[in-house]
């Protein structure tokens, strides 16, 4: 009975791996430990707990953020995103996947979804970069990371969901993650810069006449395709971080503009509208599911005393809290080969966040540290879901283990913007404390 939790916790590991539904795996798995624990009475704890979940103000920004991605993916602005910056930058060695890394980070600024995000560039970039010669694992590598970036750059649906797990604001998380994302930005830039000076003929500059005009037609729709995604990332991001607004009041801001954007492009009709909330109820009600199993088993594992036994556990790690750091990173970054970020967040965190705080280490710094972690969790096979979107619409010449090697620097880079993170904390918690003293 001592090691209830640990047998608990392997239970629900080897169902995962198997298959299972994440959700009635957790529940499942809750209830069977749950009745072994704490018998019949356990049912008298379980109502409040989910009740708690449902009730939660901030979680309501979820759908409304999902609602907002989704319209901006009907509205066409990615496409006209991507060409202006191919234009912008096709010149020179490298040019169109630099271009693929800022329309990602500027997607990930208005949608933050990443399926989304990766299909959009996989259908429009990719066979452009193919054409112009350039390097399959370079391209598919730079459109598979780029599109995980709105993981980490503010409004980010992980950040939400770690907020309300950790206990931290939504708002500094917003705040606080805006250099690390811009940290990323920067290395995955330098990084194509160098080999495409190493290598030239990975990334050949375009002389095709359509990308190096310089002409009045060209600045008027650069100015078109960024000053609406810049407008609605003021109005979301300048109301949370200039404190007018909550991250939930934000979000129905940027549903409400990003349905605006989308009628003043002359894409929406019944049938998108019809489209994006289905696809917003199927993706919310995925993650509540998610969300009230993880309530109960949570419930469960610190009721049979799981989080003593890791803290029994951590407590003989070599190095002090830096080795518990290392550990705790290294756990979730593993279970990113097998989980998406979704099934972490709600089984890991509520877990090793405890163990975190009790190390002393800052709850703001850490949120941002399990952000940036999560974002591999997309791009590490077997089960990296941006290369399963990315092989559904890339041309057939481009192969499975193509799209496997080309993010393996990429997965690198952002090991390195975490250790930077990690080794300059200011780079999290500057920010927030910025404004906090303005305001």
């Amino acid at each position: 009975m001592d090691y209830l939790a640990a047998w608990m916790f392997l239970t629900l590991t080897i169902l995962l791996l198997v298959g299972f539904p994440v959700a009635f795996t957790l529940l499942g798995t809750a209830l069977f430990f749950g009745l072994i624990g704490f018998g019949w009475n356990f049912f008298n704890l379980l109502p409040m707990r989910i009740w708690g979940v449902i009730t939660n103000f901030t979680l309501v920004a979820v759908p409304l953020f999902i609602f907002m991605g989704v319209m901006l993916e009907r509205s066409g602005i990615a496409s006209d995103l991507l060409k202006s910056m191919g234009m912008a930058f096709g010149r020179i060695r490298g040019g169109l996947a630099v271009s693929v890394v800022v329309v990602g980070a500027l997607l990930g600024a208005s949608t933050g979804i990443v399926g989304a995000t990766v299909v959009t560039m996989g259908l429009l970039a990719l066979p452009t970069m193919m054409e112009y010669g350039y390097r399959n694992e370079l391209s598919t590598g730079t459109i598979a990371s780029s599109g995980t970036l709105g993981q980490i750059i503010p409004p980010s649906i992980v950040l939400v969901l770690l907020g309300d797990i950790i206990g931290v604001s939504v708002g500094d998380l917003f705040i606080g993650a805006v250099i690390p994302g811009l940290i990323l930005v920067a290395l995955y830039v330098i990084y194509i810069l160098v080999i495409s000076f190493l290598h030239p003929q990975w990334a050949p500059p375009v002389k095709d006449s359509r990308f190096i005009e310089r002409g009045k037609s060209f600045w008027l729709y650069l100015l078109k395709s960024l000053v609406p995604p810049l407008v609605l990332m003021v109005a979301v991001l300048g109301s949370i971080f200039a404190g007018v607004a909550t991250p939930t009041e934000a979000a129905g801001v940027g549903a409400t503009g990003a349905t605006i954007l989308c009628i003043l492009n002359r894409k929406f009709n019944l049938q998108v509208l019809k489209t994006v909330m289905e696809t917003t109820v199927q993706l919310t009600s995925m993650v509540f599911i998610i969300l009230v199993g993880a309530a109960a088993f949570g419930l469960v594992f610190r009721g049979l005393g799981g989080d003593m036994v890791l803290r029994e556990f951590v407590s003989h790690l070599p190095f002090g809290k830096w080795g518990v750091l290392l550990t705790v990173m290294a756990v979730v970054f593993i279970a990113g080969f097998f989980l998406d970020f979704i099934e972490i967040t709600f089984i890991h965190i509520p877990v090793l966040a405890p163990i975190m705080k009790a190390a002393g280490f800052d709850p703001l710094w850490f949120a941002i540290l399990f952000a940036m972690n999560l974002q591999t969790s997309f791009l590490t096979p077997p089960f990296g879901f941006s290369l399963f979107y990315l092989k559904g619409v890339a041309p057939p010449e481009v192969s499975t283990m193509e799209i496997y090697r080309g993010i393996v620097p990429f997965v690198l880079i952002q090991l390195l913007g975490l250790a930077i993170v990690i080794f300059f904390p200011e780079t999290a918690t500057w920010l927030p404390h910025f404004f906090d003293s303005l305001r």
